[in-house]
């Protein structure tokens, strides 16, 4: 069984489309039940692809980062996406190859 990765993770519709902010113990599976369609919002707003996350020691932290993401503004989100991630690329692959 695979052990325990706090995540905070952004997900979007498509470049500047609509963005989607989580917290997870496991990004791969997260991500594919966005993929999948799976959850409300992202489901709803086609919110499948992984366009920024970053890894936490644990969920404590995890879970005041998501919290300090969510409080911030949509330009904000933008920024971090873009200094980290310019041509929007879907990191689904990333995770995949378990370069998390």
């Amino acid at each position: 069984m695979r052990e325990p990765q706090p995540a905070v993770y952004i997900m979007a519709s498509r470049r500047n489309g609509t963005l989607y902010t989580g917290v997870t113990s496991n990004l791969a599976q997260r991500v594919w039940q966005h993929r999948e369609g799976l959850g409300g919002f992202s489901g709803r707003y086609d919110c499948g692809m992984l366009v920024w996350f970053e890894i936490h020691a644990n969920m404590e932290f995890a879970i005041a980062r998501e919290k300090q993401l969510k409080a911030g503004s949509r330009a904000k989100k933008l920024a971090l996406i873009e200094a980290e991630n310019p041509l929007w690329r879907d990191l689904w692959p990333d995770i995949l190859d378990g370069s998390e």
